[in-house]
């Protein structure tokens, strides 16, 4: 088996316990004979960058977590496959810019279909961002949570739109409290 298939075992064991057992475990996880074949393989590992020393335990390091990006894939006509070494991504790299200012929430309805936006997606909010109208927005209107595309009326007045034309524009009536701005989407298209 070569590292691959090892860093495969172990990224299988951390997706199910989001922890490294220890040394004598890790043995059977990864189907060697020796704590000392263990300890190898976590330098091979550790200097490659995928794995890194905490407190005298191994952890992930962002590597750890990072996919291959493959280049670019047609939606129209098949192209020749790219034999450029593919760089490695993390979703977190590609999805969020300032990761201590973003949250997660799921979509719940269908008032934003419109935009590419739908009941189940996962959206990454940036908080504490300057938003100008035409953002799309998670805000609370009058004390209510959703997401809405942030517009300005001819008075002057912000209000949220939807990318629906079965649901109204809201004009709130006392307060609007913007939580963030949609920065990116994410959906599963196969469970």
């Amino acid at each position: 088996m070569n590292d691959e298939k090892y860093l495969a075992a172990l990224r299988s064991y951390w997706k199910a316990n989001s922890a490294f057992p220890s040394m004598a475990k890790l043995c059977d996880v990864l189907g060697l004979s020796s704590t000392s074949s263990v300890f190898a393989l976590i330098n091979r590992l550790t200097e490659a960058g995928y794995l890194q020393r905490q407190d005298g335990r191994i952890a992930p390091s962002k590597k750890f977590f990072a996919r291959p990006l493959l280049g670019p894939v047609r939606a129209g006509l098949p192209q020749p496959v790219s034999q450029e070494e593919p760089e490695l991504l993390t979703l977190d790299d590609y999805l969020i810019d300032e990761p201590n200012r973003t949250s997660l929430h799921r979509v719940k309805g269908d008032s934003m279909k419109d935009a590419g936006i739908f009941d189940g997606d996962l959206l990454a909010v940036e908080h504490n961002t300057p938003t100008k109208p035409g953002d799309i927005v998670v805000a609370y209107a009058d004390g209510e949570l959703t997401v809405k595309t942030l517009r300005l009326d001819t008075d002057g007045k912000y209000f949220l739109e939807a990318a629906n034309l079965a649901y109204k524009p809201i004009h709130p009536k006392a307060s609007l409290e913007l939580l963030g701005v949609v920065v990116s989407v994410v959906r599963r298209v196969r469970r």
